[in-house]
């Protein structure tokens, strides 16, 4: 088997609802779709979507790079091996792992469509469907708590609220939707490396009777001694997120006892490959995981799901960054039904384009 031919393409998609967190202000997303055709005439899918912010890629470099000199690399090879393509591709575009996340992702999808199988089962199957949280952006109070509600009333049972540009906001913010959705609705905070440690340590106790289930990245993602001192001195779950874009940053974090959860996004880390990686570093280390995303595709949602549907330590998704998405080509990937993701029966990442 052999990839005949490779198409890239471009889609830029506007958000029903633009959102702020705390270091930036987001209206549209661009990803890049990726098509692998191979010589017996199976489709294989992916999709990147560069983040400038943490990772230091655009939309025309990853698309420059899989039009380009990705195209010339897989046309011709064996999809099947994976592993091989995916390390001689590595060298060149380490510092761009949106764009090894989509060729992974669409090499993955082959192999589940040779396979006749969902991906999620050749991941291992540990579940079959994951809570996923959704995310409210920073927001007035009374806004934020409008989109508390309609969350509920649509089913979700995890809130995860961003914050990091004003602590006071945030601790109102964060009590006032605790009493509004009740005790039994599980709620998150992501401050997205917005606060000092006294900030992050303030905000812990300013919001202990809201019950949090974890804090996400409260300090700045190049100061990792801080993410560790507010782990320590806190008695709430504190979750590594910007700090970790590679395997590399995993060990740092687990060798130093700075986070107790880390959050594994394929476009951040370079793909379902990498994710495993990193996610091996994290369950040897005794620290749960949770599948976060960009603003993506429900291509690459359905790729995060299977990741975590297939290994036990992934206890957490926020696999929402498809939601509000206009005009996604991929749009039915997942299955959403009150609160749970559910994958495509279909083999693969069951999702023709």
């Amino acid at each position: 088997m052999k990839i005949a031919k490779v198409t890239v393409w471009p889609v830029t998609m506007a958000l029903r609802e633009p959102y702020t967190i705390a270091y930036e202000h987001v209206e549209n997303a661009v990803n890049i779709f990726l098509r692998l055709e191979t010589d017996g005439g199976l489709l294989g899918f992916g999709c990147a979507a560069p983040d400038l912010m943490i990772c230091g890629e655009t939309g025309e470099g990853a698309l420059a790079a899989l039009a380009g000199p990705v195209t010339e690399q897989l046309t011709g090879q064996d999809p099947l091996r994976r592993e091989k393509l995916l390390e001689r591709l590595m060298p060149a575009f380490e510092a761009q792992p949106s764009v090894m996340a989509a060729v992974d992702m669409a090499l993955h999808d082959l192999l589940g469509k040779v396979a006749g199988l969902p991906l999620y089962i050749l991941l291992g199957a540990f579940r079959s469907r994951m809570l996923t949280a959704v995310t409210i952006g920073i927001l007035p109070e009374d806004e934020t708590v409008a989109h508390a509600r309609d969350y509920i009333a649509q089913g979700f049972r995890a809130i995860k609220i961003k914050g990091g540009k004003n602590l006071e906001d945030d601790i109102a913010r964060v009590l006032k939707v605790r009493e509004v959705v009740g005790p039994r609705i599980e709620l998150r905070f992501d401050a997205n490396q917005g606060y000092t440690v006294e900030g992050s340590l303030r905000f812990i106790e300013a919001t202990r009777s809201a019950k949090l289930e974890l804090l996400e990245q409260p300090t700045h993602r190049r100061q990792p001694d801080l993410l560790g001192e507010v782990a320590r001195k806190v008695g709430l779950p504190v979750m590594a997120d910007e700090s970790i874009v590679s395997l590399r940053d995993a060990f740092r974090v687990a060798r130093r006892d700075l986070a107790d959860m880390v959050n594994v996004k394929l476009m951040k880390v370079g793909g379902i490959s990498a994710a495993r990686r990193v996610n091996s570093v994290a369950r040897a280390a005794r620290l749960e995981t949770m599948v976060g995303c960009m603003d993506e595709s429900a291509l690459a949602i359905a790729a995060g799901l299977a990741f975590a549907l297939g290994h036990p330590n992934v206890a957490y998704a926020d696999l929402d960054g498809h939601l509000d998405l206009v005009g996604d080509p991929a749009a039915n990937a997942v299955v959403l039904k009150d609160g749970y993701l559910y994958p495509s029966p279909a083999p693969g990442l069951g999702v023709v384009i």
